[in-house]
């Protein structure tokens, strides 16, 4: 698996089901790995943040800056678990884990008022007002029953999206 132009084996294939939670059949795997190869453009046996960047839907979203930190360098497999939160098969917590670590811009283990307030100004753009996002924020947080110099660890996360309907879906497509 290290060299993205040789092929995948059986056990190759299972154990990256594992490492991704059995998130992906193998069939979709496979059709990953064509798209992991499609993008290691130098056959490095990873994925750069430039080569990230050549995928116009990628280029075009709010938040490619934050995804790059968490992308960019990975291998086959860790590129499996990172698109394995976007699985209808991933669970609720699981997907609310990659949030918490899309909005924990320092990687402390902990998002503060700020973190979220970036994110909400990178998905907002001009549409809102920084006292409008300031405003919202604010509200969330006393809601939620905290302050806001408070720092959120994921259990703090948890209750506040824990009983939300999030939808986090993309299909992959079988060649």
């Amino acid at each position: 698996m290290g060299n993205s132009s040789s092929m995948l084996t059986q056990y190759d294939i299972e154990e990256v089901q594992e490492h991704c939670y059995h998130a992906f059949s193998q069939q979709e795997i496979l059709s990953l790995y064509n798209r992991f190869c499609q993008l290691d453009k130098n056959s490095g046996g990873f994925v750069s943040a430039d080569e990230f960047m050549s995928v116009p839907e990628f280029a075009v979203n709010p938040l490619a800056q934050r995804l790059l930190r968490m992308l960019d360098g990975l291998n086959f497999k860790e590129f499996v678990a990172f698109l394995s939160a976007f699985s209808p098969r991933t669970t609720h917590h699981q997907k609310i884990e990659f949030i918490f670590k899309v909005y924990d811009s320092d990687c402390n283990g902990k998002v503060t008022f700020d973190d979220i307030l970036c994110i909400l100004r990178d998905l907002s753009g001009s549409f809102m007002s920084e006292q409008q996002r300031q405003k919202v924020l604010t509200h969330v947080f006393q809601e939620a029953g905290y302050k806001l110099d408070s720092s959120l660890v994921f259990s703090d996360f948890m209750k506040i999206f824990g009983n939300s309907e999030l939808k986090m879906e993309v299909e992959v497509p079988i060649d």
